[in-house]
């Protein structure tokens, strides 16, 4: 047994196999905190402040953070085999013709935007993540795992449809899992013991190891890390996508935590989530200062004021909110005539704001061609 866990024998027979038990949090004996780790603490911290004092910042916040919601949630669900781009999740017709990949994605921006506002009345809980659970599994693949429940059966890890017997990770089994939930929901929410970027390292890396849903922990893991930081007031909007850092980095990703149950050094494991904190931090800070910039250079180009430019300004923070658009639906979401939708359509393809991405007469699609090169960053 080492400081992590332990494995443990269930059943009998040639029934039999071994799951994990995870020890409680927080380690013991405690973390080793060198000069290596405190270096990369202070500086994953100090990204994060400056990506939050810019995210106050810029204009439309609203708008860039509902991009944001959707490049994680996407590059998340991505990192769970999802195959589909961000032009599939922005189409305007997603929500009406959406293949299964491109639907577990709008579930999960459905069930970040659900988490973020519940979290607002509600601690990071066990009922909390049963919540948000259901929020993702529902309607999609995975609806018959009991989205919203923790499960009442033996869950593992392997290649596609490999037995339990030749699982490459057998989480812990029913009993034990219902206890280290209600250990972690502890720690979660009185462990005052580190700073709360070591907590939330240590707290994805148990989650993740007790996997108490049938399916979806992966996503709900990686959006638990994104809650904590609000919860703990280290950022104050969700400008953030780890996901990225941990996407590119995901064969590591998976051996670190591996690492933490085999050995019980859950050093190694909290200096990789730092610095992917980190990473991740300065990225989207260097996003938000191009979508920033080519904002305040799109807005300097349109019209003077009067009541059709008005039109024009219209559709301009609109296509910011939803950057792929088609007439049709415009029209229906703004409340504006086909004629005024099309003729401001015109006008931001003259000021080289608006391409049309289709060659159809009928149902042209127009991007907001500038805006997605930015966020496609990563997501490819």
């Amino acid at each position: 047994m080492n400081r992590a866990g332990e494995f443990v024998t269930n059943l009998s027979g040639n029934s039999a196999y071994s799951s994990y038990k995870p020890n409680p949090l927080p380690p013991n004996p405690a973390l080793e905190i060198g000069n290596y780790m405190l270096s990369a603490l202070v500086d994953a911290n100090t990204a994060l402040a400056k990506l939050d004092t810019s995210a106050k910042l810029i204009p439309n916040t609203d708008l860039f953070i509902s991009m944001y919601v959707r490049k994680e949630a996407l590059i998340s669900s991505q990192i769970e085999g999802t195959q589909c781009t961000l032009d599939d999740v922005l189409d305007p017709e997603a929500d009406v013709n959406s293949n299964l990949d491109v639907a577990d994605v709008i579930n999960y921006v459905q069930a970040t935007n659900y988490a973020l506002e519940r979290l607002k009345t509600l601690p990071l809980c066990c009922r909390l993540l049963r919540e948000i659970h259901y929020e993702l599994m529902k309607g999609v693949r995975g609806q018959e795992k009991n989205p919203g429940e923790f499960r009442t059966s033996q869950n593992w890890i392997g290649s596609a449809n490999c037995s339990l017997k030749d699982a490459r990770y057998i989480p812990p089994n029913k009993d034990d899992m219902i206890i280290a939930m209600s250990d972690l929901e502890k720690f979660m929410n009185y462990s005052e013991d580190y700073d709360s970027l070591i907590r939330i390292a240590l707290i994805h890396y148990q989650f993740e190891t007790i996997h108490p849903f049938l399916d979806g922990n992966g996503r709900i893991g990686r959006l638990m890390i994104l809650l904590y930081l609000m919860e703990q007031k280290i950022l104050f909007s969700p400008a953030i996508y780890v996901s990225y850092y941990l996407k590119k980095n995901q064969i590591e990703y998976y051996d670190r935590m591996s690492e933490v149950r085999r050995t019980g050094n859950y050093e190694q494991w909290v200096l990789f989530f730092l610095e992917a904190v980190s990473a991740a931090a300065k990225d989207s800070l260097s996003t938000i200062t191009l979508l920033s910039d080519l904002h305040e250079r799109n807005v300097s180009i349109l019209p003077e004021t009067n009541r059709k430019s008005n039109n024009i300004r219209l559709l301009f923070d609109y296509v910011e909110k939803y950057p792929i658009i088609d007439i049709s639906h415009t029209v229906k979401d703004l409340n504006l005539s086909y004629n005024t939708i099309a003729a401001a359509i015109r006008k931001l393809q003259e000021l080289n704001i608006l391409t049309e991405t289709t060659n159809s007469a009928r149902n042209k699609v127009f991007a907001y061609s500038e805006y997605l090169n930015i966020l496609k960053t990563d997501t490819d």
